[in-house]
């Protein structure tokens, strides 16, 4: 088995971050005596258990390409065990923080384990308002719920599960901060240096780029403003901006836009014939949450995708993977196959490869009258071909740190749409975390 993705090819380069912040640290006279108060050294995380059932979607053009050549199977269960370690180290002005994952994982067809650190960075803080950070970090950049345009230098959130915790990316960062009276009561400046190399980021883009990228906070007149940019390098050149504010103290708006440049984008029609079409690329989000005087939020956002392929290139894919498949049962091989395939690992095969989606979350705090007791549903819809995916589940939280969670997701579309083309047509989870 090859070394877990992310996990140590890395190493090299975040000590050599490292070794730099701890440099730049020795030159500093000056420090917060404040952190001589807390703890040296901090440790915590969750162990957890995970059982999840699949009913597959046999004529959905994602589960034909995942399992060529397999005995074909109308249900899957899949047990994981789920270690997540996070650690923290002070020594003077110094703090190295540490996030590990660990999964075992077994179903029918696969017996696997993972071993991946999602963020070992070193921080040092000279003086209040200046923060230095190296290593592997994830950053959280947009104000967006289950999506976010100007997240450009960290790995895509799980609209299915936006509050899980994600891989980072190595990198060197800085946080200078500034509070002053008036309109503009904070200024904070966010700069990234993110190296992508053979084993170092090489998931992000073409390697042999040191890519720079930026944030600038504003908090002006009670509203939260980010503008972000990113160089040219491994990924085409791109920025955005975002902003959050809160009308009342329980109704928030927020929202983010993006523009990608000189993006291209492979298209295929029926046939497999893939032309790349070249141009910017702008994609946009608008939400907003609500908190009821009996404790239900609502959060909804409309996400327009720039780089997403429009219902009608989405079907020519979905014709091409058929024409595969039907070449295939005549010949007993397919050319087409191979095309069809590539095309799934790259843009077509993203978790919302569509243009227009709609996100809806409803979630009631201590339901039917059981403290600790939660029940939410939310829906997501594609609204260009009306297909969508509806999940509702319960969290029970009244054991100390013990989590329950049982969810039930629900995909309905039709032949040749976004959600009636998954792998799966649902899913029963359940899964019990306990903190520690």
């Amino acid at each position: 088995m090859s070394p877990p993705r992310g996990s140590w090819g890395q190493w090299p380069l975040l000590l050599l971050l490292l070794a730099a912040a701890h440099a730049a640290a020795a030159e500093v006279d000056s420090f917060d005596a404040s952190a001589f108060e807390k703890k040296p050294f901090e440790i915590g995380g969750y162990l957890q258990l995970k059982q999840e059932d699949f009913a597959l979607n046999r004529s959905g053009a994602f589960y034909k390409l995942g399992n060529v050549n397999r005995p074909q199977r109308d249900t899957l269960d899949r047990s994981t065990g789920t270690l997540e370690l996070t650690g923290k180290l002070r020594q003077g002005i110094g703090t190295f923080d540490f996030r590990t994952h660990s999964d075992l994982q077994r179903d029918q067809l696969v017996h696997d384990h993972s071993n991946v650190l999602y963020e070992g960075v070193y921080s040092i803080r000279p003086k209040p308002g200046l923060t230095m950070e190296a290593g592997k970090k994830s950053l959280r950049w947009g104000k967006g719920y289950a999506w976010n345009p100007i997240g450009f230098v960290e790995r895509s959130k799980d609209p299915n599960d936006p509050e899980l915790s994600r891989e980072g990316l190595v990198m060197a960062n800085s946080d200078l901060i500034f509070n002053r009276e008036g309109w503009l009561q904070t200024i904070a400046f966010t700069p990234v240096l993110l190296p992508v190399q053979k084993d170092v980021n090489s998931d992000f883009g073409a390697t042999g780029h040191l890519n720079p990228a930026a944030k600038l906070y504003l908090l002006y007149r009670d509203t939260d403003i980010d503008f972000a940019w990113q160089g040219k390098g491994s990924r085409p050149g791109r920025f955005g901006l975002d902003f959050s504010r809160n009308l009342t103290s329980n109704f928030e708006i927020h929202g983010e836009w993006a523009r990608i440049q000189q993006f291209a984008r492979p298209v295929t029609d029926s046939t497999g014939r893939v032309t790349s079409e070249f141009g910017n690329a702008t994609s946009y989000l608008l939400g907003l949450r609500y908190l009821t005087e009996k404790d239900t939020t609502y959060i909804a956002e409309y996400y327009r995708n720039g780089t997403g392929y429009s219902d009608q290139e989405a079907q020519q894919f979905y014709q091409l993977v058929d024409t595969a498949f039907a070449q295939l049962e005549r010949t007993g091989s397919s050319v087409l196959l191979p095309k069809a395939l590539a095309l799934s690992q790259g843009g077509y095969g993203r978790p919302n490869a569509g243009k227009d989606y709609l996100y809806f979350r409803a979630q009631q705090k201590d339901a039917l009258g059981i403290v600790y007791f939660q029940a939410a549903v939310t829906a997501m819809m594609n609204l260009q071909d009306r297909s969508y995916q509806l999940t509702p589940e319960l969290q029970y939280s009244g054991v100390k740190n013990l989590d329950l969670r049982l969810r039930l997701l629900l995909l309905q579309g039709a032949n040749m749409t976004d959600f009636g083309e998954k792998q799966n047509s649902g899913k029963l989870e359940f899964y019990a975390r306990y903190y520690f």
